[in-house]
């Protein structure tokens, strides 16, 4: 089982994905991996995400993890459905003994020194940085890099085409949380080969000048 920094450091870009529609996942988890995203979080905030992870889960190449975990059993049924890793947008004592107990890799978030500091004490040096924008941004992220080196984040919230290539310049940044490369028309359309073609953009961030 990889770790979730092994995880968050296979592309650039995690397609942060709000399904309603199961019948729309694989095609749409074939398009982002065949553009180079091949990390998926699919958050619980539909009645479908269940059933969308175990569908995007049995696409070659997809790795597919549950966004918006909240509790141990929102992470038991996460496991359940075939997701490989979690995302929380903060931690809880509960759901960090749920993630060790059950062997699940977990992205927790964090936004403060304080939260950074105990998760760092708990093993976590790998976090989600939530919502980005609204919590100081790169800057913030700037801020946190010298007094905790050792940790490494995945900022999402306010994450776009615009300033994605300014966070992953950044030291302390593996990766990035974001939507833009799943628009809701094009979902809508079923347009896969222009998500594709957006994976591919998002997949060359880091290199793109």
């Amino acid at each position: 089982m990889k770790s979730i920094k092994q995880i968050c450091a296979l592309a650039p870009v995690i397609p942060v994905l709000v399904i309603d529609d199961v019948t729309i996942a694989k095609p749409l988890a074939q398009a982002l991996v065949k553009g180079g995203l091949p990390v998926l979080e699919v958050t619980l905030r539909t009645e479908a995400a269940l059933d969308v992870i175990k569908a995007m889960s049995e696409v070659e190449g997809a790795i597919v993890g549950a966004g918006t975990i909240l509790t141990p059993e929102d992470l038991s049924a996460a496991k359940n459905a075939g997701a490989s890793f979690g995302v929380s947008p903060g931690s809880s004592d509960d759901l960090l003994k749920a993630a060790e107990v059950e062997g699940f890799p977990l992205l927790p978030g964090a936004t403060t020194a304080t939260e950074v500091m105990n998760l760092l004490a708990q093993g976590y040096d790998m976090l989600k940085f939530f919502p980005a924008a609204a919590a100081g941004g790169i800057d913030m992220l700037k801020s946190l890099a010298g007094p905790l080196p050792g940790v490494s984040f995945c900022p999402t919230g306010g994450i776009n085409p615009g300033n994605v290539q300014a966070y992953l310049a950044l030291p302390n940044v593996i990766c990035v949380g974001g939507t833009w490369v799943t628009p809701k028309e094009m979902l809508a359309a079923g347009d896969w080969a222009g998500i594709e073609q957006l994976a591919r953009q998002a997949s060359g961030s880091a290199s793109n000048e």
